[in-house]
């Protein structure tokens, strides 16, 4: 089992670490020292170690850190992890104190974040072995979807574009469904009458509801009940859809599942924690991307004539404008000749994008499959025009089109990269460049941050849809 995996890997990294930062500080003789306490107790510091492992690996179990429905996507396992961390390092500590217990304050604070820091990283090299598995069907679940047919496909959709969930759909149920149809090429088996016949047939795992429109509750109780004796799977897709899990909270009255959804916060100590993070990642990525700088800019200047930047007006948070820096990929003359190429647009719609773009120069080519171009907005972070993740910038003439809910998108600074970035760029539709980009602004977090940081390292080192 997955999980076993996980137990052994996590007690290995606990008693490593706790092992190599007690020989760092005490040496190979660690274990005949002692703390001492006021009334003479002598505790060895290989009983706190054995102790705190056990505690450990206690904390990371209640914590449901190992919890089949989480494990293999999205940050919940980390942040799990991260908090059981945490959360016992801090009540070891509050406790040495009430009872006195001098601790080695080197050895305490060693553990912490080196064990921290490997434990999510084995977790991350588990999650890379567990998505190869899922591509070709192993630690798979297999759904059943019922629901209406436009839900129904809209669910269909998102799963598949999210195979590393481990939810492979085998079969659906429509409200006059007939077998032979299909929908989003998933085969339909009937209609919603025939939940348990269809279960038996596609051998479902598990059964998801996209709606309760055509079912009154009591049929979906006695559902539960059925799908209990079976050992299957219930999932209920709420008809909010794009909201983070962070944001939801479970509120039960008598026994009614209400589904408590908090607003989205645009400022405070939230958004001052993202702008010091911007700051300081940014400034630390020019000083050492300055070399690099200056060879890009000598190569532009090589390649075709013309200054090495390329300034660009865009619009940022709550609709202000700023220029916008990126190195030059294209001629000189590129903005005169845009309105002689725009029947040719490949792009989504709204955004004009040319594959093989004729303004662009051999180098602006090279720079644009590996987005070197967008380096120099590192010094817009900087200023405070935009963010290391945040939605795309977008130009004057697309803001002037937005309609009310697409104008959400600056409500947060733009960003150098976001998850529009790490979806397949120029490969999005605008609705999905859209709902991607509102959803960030609704639900980002600085741990979602990182996660699209590393996500974009790994899409400009594969890239996927520049151009």
């Amino acid at each position: 089992m997955y999980a076993t995996r996980l137990i052994v890997t996590d007690a290995l990294v606990v008693s490593l670490t706790l092992g190599g930062s007690q020989i760092m500080w005490f040496g190979l003789d660690g274990a005949n020292l002692a703390i001492r306490e006021q009334r003479g107790l002598a505790i060895g510091y290989t009983l706190v170690s054995l102790v705190l492992a056990l505690a450990w690996m206690i904390a990371l179990q209640l914590s449901a850190t190992r919890d089949p429905r989480t494990v293999g996507s999205g940050s919940i396992e980390y942040k799990r992890v991260a908090d059981a961390t945490l959360s016992l390092f801090g009540l070891f500590a509050i406790f040495a104190y009430l009872a006195k217990v001098d601790l080695a304050r080197g050895y305490f604070l060693t553990a912490l974040p080196i064990g921290l820091f490997f434990l999510l990283f084995s977790r991350w090299l588990w999650r890379q072995w567990l998505h190869r598995k899922r591509k070709v069907g192993e630690f798979t679940s297999s759904v059943l979807i019922v629901g209406s047919r436009v839900k129904v496909e809209h669910v269909v959709r998102t799963i598949l574009l999210e195979r590393s969930a481990g939810l492979v759909v085998v079969a659906a149920l429509v409200p006059q469904g007939a077998e032979g149809e299909t929908i989003a090429g998933v085969p339909v088996l009937g209609d919603l009458g025939q939940i348990l016949t269809a279960l038996d047939q596609s051998n479902a795992q598990t059964i998801v509801l996209t709606d309760s429109d055509e079912l009154p509750h009591t049929a979906v109780r006695t559902l539960s009940w059925e799908l209990e004796d079976r050992g299957v799977s219930l999932i209920v897709v709420p008809a909010l859809t794009d909201v983070a899990g962070p944001r939801i909270h479970a509120r039960p009255v008598s026994g009614l599942p209400l589904i408590h959804v908090e607003f989205p916060i645009f400022e405070g100590r939230k958004h001052i924690a993202k702008r010091a993070f911007d700051v300081v990642m940014a400034s630390f990525a020019l000083v050492l991307l300055s070399p690099v700088f200056v060879g890009i800019s000598v190569a532009i200047r090589r390649d075709s004539p013309g200054p090495a930047f390329f300034r660009q007006r865009r619009v940022g948070l709550n609709g202000r404008a700023f220029r916008m820096l990126k190195f030059r990929s294209m001629s000189s003359d590129a903005e005169s000749q845009l309105a002689s190429l725009l029947d040719q647009s490949q792009g989504n719609g709204v955004l004009f994008k040319l594959k093989n773009d004729p303004r662009v120069t051999r180098v602006g080519a090279f720079l644009r499959k590996h987005s070197l171009d967008e380096l120099p907005q590192f010094i817009n972070v900087v200023r405070g025009d935009m963010s290391l993740v945040g939605p795309r910038p977008p130009l004057e003439p697309e803001v002037a089109k937005y309609d009310e809910t697409t104008k959400r998108r600056l409500l947060v600074k733009p960003g150098i990269t976001g998850l529009w970035q790490v979806s397949g760029r120029s490969n999005l539709s605008w609705d999905d460049s859209v709902r991607l980009d509102l959803y960030y602004v609704e639900n980002w977090s600085l741990t979602g941050d990182l996660i699209i940081l590393y996500r974009t390292l790994k899409a400009v080192l594969r890239p996927n849809g520049a151009y």
